[in-house]
């Protein structure tokens, strides 16, 4: 975090994190965590909220199959805004997908006393072609309880979730 002769910085704090390898998303209604990839792979992370080895000491080593790799943890309380961009590939076939939803969620892992807080929950009907959602979102955050962005839809099949974006900002709060 940075610091200004040992006081943490004021102001804005900012976490982006992007990916554009293709996660291939199971059907149903139990909503799944997007994953991101670490260090130079992501957009930025200043302030340390999203690293392989996270506050609690847990060491993520495969962010593309470790679901804490979705996990931003707030450098700071404060005002959150969430931002996403959420890419799907375009629907298919006569049993394709009716509905996507997507989610923000605090502590999605249960590793904190009041897990699973989710916000922001949506559900969209597909247009023609591709579909590619922006959503965004405030809320309080903390330091120790994580944030994550979450997926589903209701095809037969698994479908592919394109590129994704999930950021953080986080502002001083009174």
């Amino acid at each position: 975090m940075a610091t200004d002769g040992g006081v943490a910085a004021a102001g804005v704090q900012v976490c982006s994190l992007k990916v554009d390898t293709p996660q291939l998303i199971s059907p149903g209604t139990a909503y799944k965590m997007v994953r991101f990839p670490f260090g130079a792979a992501e957009s930025t992370d200043q302030f340390a909220m999203h690293q392989a080895v996270q506050p609690d000491g847990y060491v993520v080593s495969d962010w593309a199959t470790d679901d804490r790799s979705g996990l931003i943890w707030p450098s700071k309380a404060g005002w959150g805004h969430l931002h996403a961009m959420i890419q799907w590939e375009a629907a298919s076939g006569t049993t394709s997908y009716t509905e996507l939803r997507d989610q923000y969620v605090r502590d999605p892992l249960g590793l904190t006393p009041h897990p699973n807080d989710t916000t922001a929950t949506e559900h969209r009907t597909p247009t023609p072609g591709g579909q590619y959602y922006v959503k965004n979102h405030g809320v309080f955050v903390a330091p120790g309880t994580p944030v994550a962005l979450r997926v589903t839809h209701n095809d037969a099949t698994p479908r592919l979730l394109t590129l994704a974006e999930f950021k953080l900002v986080i502002h001083d709060a009174a």
